[in-house]
This record gives structure tokens, sequence and C-alpha cells, in this order.
């Protein structure tokens, strides 16, 4: 069960890695490679140790993309999953599509989190205790179970590669877009109707994101029809889908996935 003070916590990390990211322009911003095609900047690192800084504390786990995997975390009864940049390609690129994504985790469950894009000006908060606010004030996903003219956000990348191609003529709108963990916080708030991914993701892309849709009442699944677990020693999920309570039996039976979660 989270603690009272963890949502503020995470919003003071925010405040904090906000005032970093406002040192760089996106669009303007330098950069290396990890690997082919994946970007990291100086931002990313500062943030991962402003985020460590600011929301670890003793006993606590850490897994982040920035940061090298502390085996204690498995050992740990919270722990905190984050990604301090997540849609770096489209912070390179100066495409408002980018956040800094937060989860926290008990017993493999996201219980907690956060996803904050200071491009747009949208802080999401929730837990499982205090519900979901997008910047201070009440959401939820939206109230829908037709597929018919739903809002679907699509993996900028995927829809690149023409992975989204067999979805041309379905009944719903594909909306190309970059952070996952964004695009999951726009789904939980009622902005979009349902996202879906079609590669796998790491923990770290998606556990703010998860503890949002759910904290809002939302359903998260793995493409193989299970409930995300976090804290695994294998980091890698298969690939996600999230709507709404309402949409999800539908949307989960189109796309041939068994079950809402097991």
């Amino acid at each position: 069960m989270p603690l009272p003070g963890d949502l503020r916590r995470i919003a003071r990390a925010f405040e904090e890695a906000t005032a970093i990211l406002r040192r760089f322009t996106p669009g303007l911003v330098e950069f290396d490679e990890k690997s082919p095609g994946n970007p990291v900047t100086e931002a990313d690192r500062l943030v991962d140790s402003s985020l460590r800084s600011s929301l670890l504390r003793e006993g606590e786990g850490w897994l982040s993309e920035e940061s090298a995997d502390d085996p204690g975390r498995f050992s740990s009864g919270r722990v905190w999953v984050v990604d301090p940049l997540d849609g770096t390609k489209e912070f390179v690129a100066g495409i408002p599509e980018w956040c800094v994504s937060v989860g926290l985790i008990e017993e493999g469950r996201a219980v907690a989190g956060g996803v904050c894009n200071p491009s747009t000006r949208q802080t999401f908060l929730g837990s499982s205790e205090e519900g979901l606010t997008l910047n201070g004030l009440p959401a939820r996903p939206r109230r829908r179970d037709l597929l018919a003219g739903a809002v679907v956000l699509a993996s900028r990348t995927e829809i690149a590669r023409g992975d989204w191609e067999r979805f041309r003529g379905a009944p719903f709108q594909v909306v190309p877009m970059g952070s996952v963990a964004y695009k999951l916080a726009l789904v939980a708030a009622g902005l979009a109707d349902a996202t879906w991914t079609l590669t796998p993701k790491n923990e770290w892309d998606v556990a703010g994101g998860v503890a949002l849709v759910e904290s809002g009442g939302g359903i998260v699944t793995t493409t193989d029809g299970l409930r995300p677990s976090f804290n695994r020693e294998e980091v890698l999920l298969p690939g996600l889908v999230a709507a709404s309570s309402g949409l999800a039996e539908t949307l989960l039976g189109f796309l041939g996935i068994p079950g809402k979660r097991r």
C-alpha cells in the first residue's frame, strides 16, 4: 500500500526535474547514441541523478534506464522504477511528446506513479489509495464501450515501420505519439481512449503509466493477457494494452488477447 506522502514526493521530484530540463531547448540538444537509433542526452543523466536524490529513501530499491542495475532491489519492499526522459527521440527532435516517468512498485505491482511533460505543462499523479489527478484536478479514463470512433495512440516508430498497417480500415482513429509513458498517461486521464504497443517495453518505460491507468480505474494487460508485473530480473515486458474498463473487453477481443487480466 502506498504511503500518504508518496505522491507529494513524486510531485516534488518532478519540480526539480523540470527545473533541470529548462536548461535545455528541445530540438537543439546534443546527444550521443547508446546504440544505433537510441539517443541519450545530458538531460537524461542529470534528471536521473535528481530523481534518485529526491525519491530514494533507506530500504527502498531503484531501477532506472540511466542507472546501473542494483540487485538489492529484489530484497526491497518498495522499489522506484523510473525513466528520467521517456521519448528522448522526440526531445531531441523538438516534438513535445516526451516526459519524466516514475513508478512505485510494491510486491510486483505499480501502486503509485506519475508522468510529467514539461513541454505541455501536464503533471499526472496517481495511486491505488488516492486516485488520479491531472494538474491537481481529478481525472479518469473516458467512458466508452465501443471501438467505433475511439482515439487510439500508437507508437510513432511502429507506424513508421509499417507495423500498424494491419489496422488500416479499423473503426477507430489512430494518432501517432512519442513516449509510451505519456501515451499511457493520456489514456489514464481520459484524453484518449486506448493505446497498445506491438513490441516489448522495459519496465522503466511503462511503470509510471501503468500506475496511472490503474489508479484511474482503467485496465492494463500485457499482450499475453496478464497483468503487468514489475521488479523482475528480466526487465523487458511483452507489449501492453491500456484502455478504460468499459472498452477493455471489446478491445482485447478485437486484438485477440485472452481475458482482461489473470
